[in-house]
């Protein structure tokens, strides 16, 4: 029971930074900001994996699998916008 405090608790702090951090950021940044997010959401994805084969209680397969949507649910997004944003840039 210890553990998944501590674990919800670097959950909720991570959050909070997080938060924090990329309301700061100007516009002109956000671009780079987004491909640096995608890369962290994959070892995000990459963790709930490894959650997944390793778990050993029902809280840690379901902290895995919230991260796992979460991050998912990240990359589909950032992949998209991305993708909106490169095809400003092409010629017709």
């Amino acid at each position: 029971m210890t553990e998944l405090l501590i674990l919800l608790g670097v959950f909720g702090g991570s959050l909070v930074v997080g938060y924090v951090l990329i309301s700061r950021v100007p516009q002109m940044l956000h671009t780079p900001l987004m491909s640096m997010t995608n890369a962290i959401s994959a070892i995000t994805i990459l963790g709930g994996l490894l959650l997944f084969a390793t778990a050993t209680s029902a809280s840690e397969t379901a902290i895995g699998a919230v991260a796992l949507m979460m991050a998912s649910f990240n990359v589909v997004g950032g992949f998209a916008i991305t993708d909106r944003m490169l095809r400003l840039f092409k010629r017709r």
